[in-house]
């Protein structure tokens, strides 16, 4: 299976309040996540504007990890400290290049 990318923007004024919201979410819960990596970043160009990088193994396991409680929960809150709807961007890896010469499929 290919791995899987979401992308989600987003705008706030309380970005220390995400912060703080997204670090207890990775260790609590059930289950543990499936994700394989985040990558929290800020927009130079627009102040105030975010977009988090959550990579997976498959779309399959993007899916079991929205299906956990934990993560509902954490839509839910995540979404009431933003300036307006996130944008959600879901993306299949085609391939990649680590820098060391080596281009994974």
């Amino acid at each position: 299976m290919a791995r899987f990318v979401q992308i989600i923007e987003f705008q706030t004024a309380r970005i220390e309040e995400i912060e703080a919201l997204g670090r207890p979410s990775r260790t609590e819960g059930s289950t543990a996540p499936t994700f394989r990596r985040i990558l929290a970043t800020a927009d130079r160009d627009r102040p105030g504007t975010y977009l988090t990088i959550v990579e997976f193994d498959s779309y399959d396991s993007a899916m079991e990890n929205s299906n956990r409680p934990e993560t509902s929960d954490f839509a839910a809150r995540f979404a009431a400290l933003c300036d307006g709807p996130p944008v959600f961007r879901n993306l299949d890896v085609m391939w990649e290049d680590t820098g060391d010469s080596t281009i994974n499929p």
